[in-house]
């Protein structure tokens, strides 16, 4: 039997706690992924504010879940074999951290490993405008390996809900970690020449 590949999901408190529960619905369906869950106090706030979602309702789409204080967590250590993290939404305080190494908490910790064990890191940026420090900090961790992958619309392909806006935005997210037989888009194929 071959193990599941284990991915690391991250909820802060910036807006767009949609687009980490649409990461665990999908991931769920597909049924290859052990999904281990790390959801901040602020992101909680926002999952029952945005989506009326309570802490057992996420919990349930997550294969494990783990406390945002407990660092002894086995996602905790680069050991803990995984296929990487995303953080989605990542607020410009969780940014900070993981772009300075500042290991406070478990998101900031597992996201450390990832970058030291050089495997896939994407965090999903939710400000606008953007500062200097924000600008700085999505630098530091580009240059560092991980992507930056703010959830920007793409209407080319004629989005008639909000739904697909964001199922777009997961597949984008899921393909950087070769995950494509999701289905949630039609990748581009360019435009027929006009016609006269």
């Amino acid at each position: 039997m071959i193990a599941k590949q284990r991915l690391i999901i991250a909820v802060t408190g910036a807006t767009g706690a949609v687009y980490g529960v649409r990461l665990l619905q999908v991931l769920r369906e597909l049924g290859r992924y052990e999904t281990h869950l790390v959801v901040s106090a602020p992101g909680f706030i926002n999952l029952q504010h945005e989506l009326e979602m309570k802490r057992k309702d996420i919990a349930a789409l997550a294969d494990v879940s783990h406390g945002v204080n407990d660092v002894a967590s086995a996602i905790a250590s680069g050991a803990f074999r995984t296929a990487g993290m995303i953080v989605a939404p990542c607020s410009m305080k969780t940014l900070g951290a993981i772009a300075h190494g500042l290991s406070d908490n478990l998101i900031a910790r597992a996201a450390d490993v990832t970058l030291k064990e050089r495997r896939r890191r994407v965090v999903v940026p939710r400000e606008t405008p953007l500062n200097l420090a924000h600008l700085r900090n999505m630098v530091a961790l580009t240059e560092m390996g991980g992507i930056v992958f703010p959830p920007l619309p793409a209407f080319y392909g004629g989005p008639k809900t909000l739904e697909r806006l964001v199922d777009e935005t997961v597949g984008r997210i899921l393909e950087l970690f070769g995950i494509d037989d999701h289905g949630l888009f039609e990748p581009w194929e360019g435009l027929a020449a006009p016609t006269e």
